[in-house]
Order: C-alpha cells, then sequence, then structure tokens
C-alpha cells in the first residue's frame, strides 16, 4: 500500500525536474557585455536609491526631533 504512494511521488518529481530543465534550455542568455552593463546599471541604481532614501530619512528624523524638542 505504501509503495504505491511513492512510486507516484517519484514520478511527480521527476517529471517536474523533466519540465525545469526543459524550460532552462529555453532560456536565451545575456551576451557577457550586456550582463556586465546591466550589473553596473543596478549596482548603481541601487545606491543612488539608497542615498535619496537615507537623505529623505535624515530630514524627516531632523524634522520630528525639531518639532518634539
Amino acid at each position: 500500500m505504501g509503495n504505491a504512494g511513492n512510486k507516484t511521488d517519484k514520478t511527480a518529481k521527476v517529471s517536474f525536474f523533466t519540465g525545469v530543465k526543459a524550460e532552462f534550455r529555453k532560456i536565451i542568455w545575456p551576451a557577457r557585455k550586456t550582463l556586465g552593463k546591466q550589473a553596473v546599471a543596478v549596482v548603481s541604481v541601487s545606491i543612488v536609491l539608497g542615498l535619496i532614501i537615507t537623505l529623505i530619512d535624515t530630514v524627516l528624523q531632523y524634522g520630528i526631533n525639531f518639532l518634539v524638542k
């Protein structure tokens, strides 16, 4: 009785991984140069947004402290 459940579980896992493998074959990977440019863009935008958020947070914190004290 317990073996029937294991067999279908094993078949489901195998078919899942077969499907994942088929989907990975469909991926068109970017060229190394394009990937480098995109990585630099992502890091740059992340740093700029981090600085903007830090600035806004500092100004708001200063304003709140000014109003409370």
